[in-house]
């Protein structure tokens, strides 16, 4: 029988490795899995980057995201699967940090990303103070 927990030395540690490592983001079986092109993918970083600041809206971040990606013309069975692949390119500095922070394979529909978002930075108590500065 093998060593279940084999002894690591401090080197070991110290060695990069790729082990254990999985997207947040679950991705749906799709029967055509289209290739993201280098320029669909620049497309999304500098046309709707969100960086999780309190100035940005999440909303209209959300809105401008769909309205780009839903524009490069998907087919209906890929639509999801295409806006989960992009989503994380549109995230810059706190936001992006947010997103590596989920646990593992914790999202994985639209409406999952979508609400886990809208809660992180577009909190209730975001609400109430926008009402009373009015």
């Amino acid at each position: 029988m093998g060593d279940e927990n084999p002894i690591r030395t401090l080197g070991d540690y110290s060695k990069p490795s790729h082990e254990g490592y999985r997207n947040t983001i679950e991705l749906p079986e799709g029967n055509n899995v289209v290739p993201l092109r280098s320029d669909t993918i620049r497309l999304v970083q500098n046309g709707c980057s969100f960086h999780g600041l309190r100035s940005e809206d999440p909303n209209q971040h959300l809105k401008d995201f769909l309205k780009l990606v839903d524009s490069l013309d998907l087919d209906g069975e890929n639509r999801e699967r295409i806006r989960l692949r992009l989503f994380h390119f549109s995230q810059r500095g706190q936001a992006s940090n947010w997103l590596k922070r989920l646990p593992t394979g914790s999202i994985s529909t639209w409406e999952d990303l979508a609400t886990r978002f809208l809660a992180q930075f577009f909190p209730p108590g975001r609400t109430q103070n926008s009402k009373m500065i009015s």
